[in-house]
């Protein structure tokens, strides 16, 4: 027998068997192919799942953000314009010089002064000063029948007096005076306590104008009219809102000023926790941003159209001119922190989605960075050197984003009551300091990638 050949006594394979055993064979394969997808998809259904959980809280969370973002808004107008008195002051003093207020505020001393003119003792004067005039006696009888006349002449005379008094400097100076001291009557108005010079009564707010009446007095005495002299030292009344839902209004605005500056923190948190959560964060932050706009856009047509039925609504011994320049003047602020707050937001969902992987925004930030290369070689060409901060800015580009927006960040939340013009300024200089950064550390620029797109490899070195 040879040592490598076979033993004719071992018995040959069948065909049958080879035949079982391939059969075998395949049938585990298919099993194990068949667990294999089996356990993929299952893990797919199971991450479908997560995935729908999580973006649907995440959405709740993003839109009761947004909801939020209008509540602060107007709880932090509230809280201003209750607690901060140059605010307060700042709100109201414009009326001083509105046609409107002017123009109600000469009636009503108008009348006052007129009320406390004995019309007959001027009469009986006039009389007295015929006589002694040696006047035909059918002058001094016809005096007797010019009332009417001479309360009409007075009118006038105290009339111009008063609108001159009106329309002076020294008019918004005792006005703003009077808002000054009256900030604590004023939270009376709204909230039932302290005193002053605006008061609540009978669901009204009065502003208290007796100087002026004061001041009117003064000059109609100096301008050789002495009846005058008798108006009396006054406290009289300017009512600037009446409304019978005004205790309503009160008990909203004390929540509101309970809850202050809270708010904005709280809606930040939520807004956070929402972009968190969600599976794609920056998809996440652009809608949150835009639900803040979309946000500020509602509250400032609701005061818009509060304006109206505020308007509408009004008694008709109020004067509705008055009303409404006194609306505009509280709601200012409130309009101009709305404004502020949908730029940013606007402006946060702007910059997301250019630093994102979708196509226009590479297209705009390459085109961008082209622009910028094509600015650095100019001044290379020039004979322009930046020497090491080309290599410190290559090397920590990423951190000096960081930083810009870090700093940025940080000086508009200090920044006392921006607006949306502030918004602008920040926006402009925050794309100023990234172009710096990108002239000293130019990127890829739109024809690398093009490159890029043509070569998966990415451009060949010459």
């Amino acid at each position: 027998m040879s040592a490598t050949g076979s033993d004719p006594a071992e018995p040959e394979p069948r065909d049958e068997e080879l035949a079982g055993l391939r059969r075998r064979v395949a049938e585990l394969e298919a099993e194990a192919a068949a667990r294999g997808h089996r356990e993929p998809e299952a893990t797919g259904r199971g991450h479908r799942e997560h995935h729908r959980v999580r973006t649907f809280f995440a959405t709740l969370l993003v839109v009761l953000a947004s909801v939020l973002a209008l509540l602060s808004v107007v709880s932090v107008w509230a809280a201003d314009t209750i607690t901060d008195t140059d605010r307060f002051v700042a709100t109201l003093s414009p009326l001083a010089k509105n046609p409107e207020v002017q123009d109600g505020v000469s009636n009503r001393i108008t009348n006052l002064a007129l009320d406390q003119i004995d019309i007959d003792s001027v009469v009986k004067q006039l009389q007295q000063a015929a006589s002694s005039s040696n006047l035909p006696p059918q002058t001094a009888a016809l005096l007797s029948k010019l009332n009417g006349p001479i309360e009409s002449g007075l009118k006038s005379v105290v009339g111009t007096v008063v609108d001159k008094v009106v329309s002076s400097d020294q008019f918004a100076t005792v006005w703003n005076n009077a808002l000054r001291k009256a900030h604590a009557a004023f939270v009376k108005a709204l909230t039932g306590k302290g005193g002053g010079a605006v008061k609540l009564t009978n669901d009204e707010v009065q502003i208290d104008v007796g100087p002026a009446v004061a001041q009117v007095k003064d000059q109609l005495v100096a301008q050789g009219f002495p009846a005058a002299s008798k108006i009396p030292t006054v406290n009289t009344s300017f009512t600037v809102y009446k409304s019978s839902s005004l205790n309503k209004l009160k008990n909203y605005f004390r929540l509101l000023q309970i809850i202050g500056n809270w708010m904005p923190v709280i809606t930040i948190l939520v807004a956070a926790a929402g972009v968190y959560l969600a599976h794609k964060r920056r998809r996440a932050l652009i809608g949150t941003a835009i639900g803040f706009a979309v946000a500020m856009l509602v509250l400032g047509v609701a005061l818009a159209v509060f304006r109206s039925f505020f308007i509408d609504q009004l008694p008709p011994d109020v004067n509705a001119g008055a009303a409404a320049a006194t609306y505009d003047a509280l709601v200012k602020f409130l309009r101009i922190t709305t404004r502020m707050v949908g730029a940013l937001a606007v402006l946060v969902a702007l910059g997301a989605f250019l630093n994102g992987p979708t196509s226009p925004a590479v297209w705009i930030r390459a085109a961008c960075s082209s622009g910028i290369g094509a600015i650095r070689t100019v001044a290379d060409s020039a004979g322009f050197r930046a020497g090491p901060v080309d290599r410190f800015t290559a090397r920590h580009k990423r951190w000096i984003g960081i930083a810009i927006l870090l700093i940025a960040s940080v000086i508009f939340i200090i920044w006392d009551h921006p607006t949306g013009l502030v918004v602008f300024w920040f926006a402009f200089v925050i794309v100023i300091a990234f172009a710096i950064r990108e002239f000293f550390a130019p990127g890829p620029g739109l024809v690398h990638r093009e490159e890029a797109a043509v070569d998966p490899a990415g451009p060949r070195p010459a």
